[in-house]
């Protein structure tokens, strides 16, 4: 699809990547709405941004990079799941990141990505990416298409994390600052909550997983990369 024929209709979309720079580029590239047809109505820096502006904005198509302060794309695209559950106005998600590592793949594929293209396509490719996702279908970068059904179609494929799913959002929010080091206390004042609310949480998820104590739970997430 071309740009020009991109223009006669209009797909809105969100930018979330954390350098400025790089999203005011892709701004320029591709935000003349007139020229494209691709109406940027929001961007974000991290993943707290990112789930306010999309819940907000509630765009056809979202860029999503892959690493992001808070969680990374995964994480987005977990608390967006309602959103691109939505029979009516589905949101879906393009990843657009420099990273082409097995594990970014599939990944953001696995939390329901529509396609994952790397930061070296051009401008009207990216148009014509989103116009895609946005219809529904599913895109990726030349070299990534037959790498990614290989691993899909693998048994080497990473598994669903069935232990992580267990916990919910605010656990997972204090598991990551347990392993990073955090007391009870700092934990209390960064989530605005009581230490012993955390405590609560705590005791909760060494259950869930199964786990005896905080330094058996930092290898835990240390070892699925959580930290």
């Amino acid at each position: 699809m071309s740009e020009q024929t991109s223009a006669t209709r209009q797909v809105r979309v969100v930018l979330v990547d954390d350098h400025r720079m790089f999203r005011t580029g892709v701004q320029a590239e591709i935000g003349d709405t007139n020229r494209t047809g691709v109406d940027v109505v929001g961007e974000a820096a991290d993943v707290d941004q990112a789930v306010t502006v999309v819940t907000a904005t509630r765009p056809d198509v979202v860029l999503l990079d892959v690493h992001l302060p808070g969680g990374g794309g995964v994480e987005v695209l977990r608390r967006c799941a309602p959103l691109m559950a939505d029979a009516e106005q589905p949101v879906r998600f393009l990843a657009l990141s420099v990273s082409d590592a097995a594990e970014d793949v599939i990944g953001v594929i696995r939390g329901g990505a529509r396609g994952y293209v790397t930061k070296t396509i051009t401008g009207p490719d990216l148009v014509d990416s989103i116009f895609r996702v946005a219809d529904g279908d599913a895109v990726f970068s030349p070299r990534l298409a037959g790498f990614v059904l290989d691993a899909f179609a693998s048994s080497d494929a990473p598994p669903v994390d069935e232990d992580l799913d267990r916990l919910t959002q605010r656990e997972r929010e204090v598991l990551r600052l347990i392993a990073r080091g955090y007391a009870y206390k700092e934990i209390a004042k960064q989530l605005f909550i009581s230490v012993k609310t955390v405590e609560s949480h705590v005791s909760a998820v060494l259950r869930k997983l199964q786990l005896s104590n905080r330094h058996e739970l930092t290898r835990w997430a240390t070892a699925r990369r959580l930290v």
